[in-house]
C-alpha cells in the first residue's frame, strides 16, 4: 500500500529550479532513504512534502491527503525531525513538550503520558526536568525526536537525525527508529551518512540537480558498481552524483540583532 505518491512534483524559486518533476512512492511501513549532495533538492521536497511549502506544480498525496488541498489533514499524520533542533533552552524537556503538544490541541493528559513515554524509550527519564540549554546536541536532539512523536504520527520525516552526534547517540537513535518502524511507523530519512541510510532503508532515492536520478533497493542500487567486489551505498551515491564538493553557502538574514545566518536558531518554531 502506497503512503506517499508524488508525481511530477516541481518547486521554482524565481528562475531557479530545485525540485524538478520528481516521481515516487513510498509504501506504508517501509524505511524509505532520500539522498542526495548539498543543494541537490532533498529539503525542498521534503518541506513540501509536510506542507511547510508550496510546490510550483506538481502533486503528492501523503497519507492519503492532498499536500495542497488538504494540508491540515496531512498534518495529522506526520511528524518532522527538521535539520535544525526545534526547542526552547529556558524550558524543560517536560516544558518544550507540553508547549509542543498543546500547539498540537492535544489533552494535557495525553501529554504527559506521551511525553513520559518517548522520553523514557529514548533515555532522557532522569533530564526531563533539566533546562533544555543544559543538554548536550544528541540529549536536546533525543527530546527533539520525542517532539516529533507527541502526536503519535503514522510517518515520521527525519531530516539528518545524527548529524554531529556522537556515535553511541546516532547508534541509539538509529536503534529506536528501527523498532519504532517495526511497530508500524513509516520513515521518510534523509542523511548525508550512507552507513545509516544502508543500514536502516528497504529502498533508496539519490536526488541530484532537482531530479530522482536513481530509485530501487539498497542491493540492486549496488549492482550498477561494476568495478568493485563488494561495493558500499557510497559507491553508488558517488557514481551517480560524481566526486566533486557542493559547496552552498548560507543565506544572512538582516533582523533586530543584525545580521545573522538563516536557518541556524535553535529557539525559533518554524
Amino acid at each position: 500500500m502506497k503512503i506517499i505518491e508524488v508525481e511530477n512534483l516541481t518547486k521554482k524559486f524565481k528562475k531557479f529550479t530545485a525540485v524538478d518533476s520528481i516521481s515516487f512512492d513510498v509504501e506504508k511501513g517501509e524505511i524509505f532513504g532520500f539522498l542526495g549532495p548539498n543543494g541537490a533538492g532533498k529539503s525542498t521536497t521534503i518541506r513540501m512534502l509536510t506542507t511547510l511549502l508550496q510546490p510550483t506544480s506538481g502533486t503528492a498525496r501523503v497519507a492519503g491527503f492532498d499536500i495542497i488541498k488538504d494540508s491540515d489533514e496531512v498534518r495529522k499524520h506526520i511528524g518532522l525531525v527538521a535539520e535544525k533542533i526545534i526547542l526552547y533552552n529556558h524550558l524543560t524537556a517536560l516544558e518544550n513538550l507540553e508547549f509542543f503538544g498543546r500547539l498540537n490541541h492535544l489533552p494535557i493528559e495525553v501529554i504527559k503520558e506521551r511525553a513520559n513515554k518517548w522520553l523514557l524509550r529514548l533515555d532522557m527519564e532522569q533530564w526531563k526536568n533539566q533546562q533544555a540549554g543544559t543538554y548536550s546536541t544528541g540529549m536536546k536532539q533525543r527530546v527533539n525526536i520525542a517532539r516529533a512523536l507527541l502526536t503519535e504520527p503514522e510517518i515520521l520525516f527525519l531530516d539528518e537525525p545524527t548529524l554531529g552526534l556522537d556515535p553511541q547517540t546516532a547508534h541509539h537513535i538509529r536503534t529506536f527508529l528501527q523498532e519504532l518502524n517495526e511497530n508500524g511507523v513509516t520513515i521518510i530519512l534523509t542523511t548525508h551518512d550512507m552507513i545509516e541510510a544502508e543500514t536502516l532503508s528497504r529502498r533508496v532515492a539519490i536526488i541530484d540537480h532537482g531530479k530522482i536520478a536513481a530509485l530501487d533497493t539498497v542491493l540492486n542500487l549496488k549492482k550498477v558498481i561494476k568495478d568493485k567486489k563488494n561495493p558500499t551505498l557510497e559507491d553508488v551515491f558517488l557514481n551517480i552524483t560524481g566526486f566533486g564538493i557542493r559547496d552552498t553557502l548560507q543565506k544572512i538574514v538582516s533582523g533586530p540583532k543584525g545580521p545573522h545566518f538563516g536557518g541556524t536558531s535553535q529557539n525559533r518554531v518554524r
